[in-house]
């Protein structure tokens, strides 16, 4: 179903929760590897899931479109992303290297990389960005995402993104070829 469908089915109060729901299995998978790919865990990345579409819930209503609901998601998720990683960090007094270590942890013990050294390798890679150089990373290597769409999630000029991803690629390579 079509992003404009769902959006006038929401506004009609007798199919709002079927808009809804819609919208949900439309984009739930999306959120949640986006989501994962920032906070690693299955448990953190299902709650903050959950949390971008209660947001989504309450605020679909003023969607102004003036971007794509895709990217209004997108930047809900990410939002919640960079908040919940500062939040933690805030909560427990951790430097940036702490928290890369305890996600890192949680790479380890995760089943879906058990055997595959590489994709670790290049998750661990990944977890030394700092989070806005890593959210840029997997947005354009693994969402493949154009820079345009990328401005609109991110609030941030092309250019600045583009040298951002270029910096996250050298620091990846260099982490990869070093370990």
């Amino acid at each position: 179903m079509e992003d404009q469908e769902i959006l006038a089915k929401f506004r009609d109060p007798a199919s709002r929760n079927v808009a809804f729901n819609q919208l949900v299995r439309k984009y739930q998978r999306q959120v949640y590897w986006h989501v994962r790919k920032m906070v690693i865990g299955h448990d953190d990345a299902d709650d903050l899931t959950q949390d971008v579409f209660i947001k989504v819930w309450n605020h679909l209503e003023g969607f102004r479109q003036d971007a794509s609901l895709y990217t209004w998601i997108y930047r809900i998720a990410t939002n919640e992303c960079l908040s919940w990683l500062k939040s933690k960090r805030r909560k427990f007094l951790l430097p940036l290297n702490d928290i890369t270590a305890e996600l890192g942890a949680q790479l380890e013990a995760d089943e879906s990389l058990a055997g595959d050294e590489i994709e670790l390798k290049l998750q661990k890679a990944i977890l030394t960005l700092p989070d806005k150089q890593r959210l840029v990373f997997n947005l354009r290597y693994y969402d493949e995402m154009p820079y345009e769409q990328m401005a609109e999630v991110t609030g941030t000029s092309v250019g600045a993104l583009k040298a951002s991803y270029h910096h996250a690629v050298k620091k990846v390579e260099a982490f990869v070829t070093a370990a």
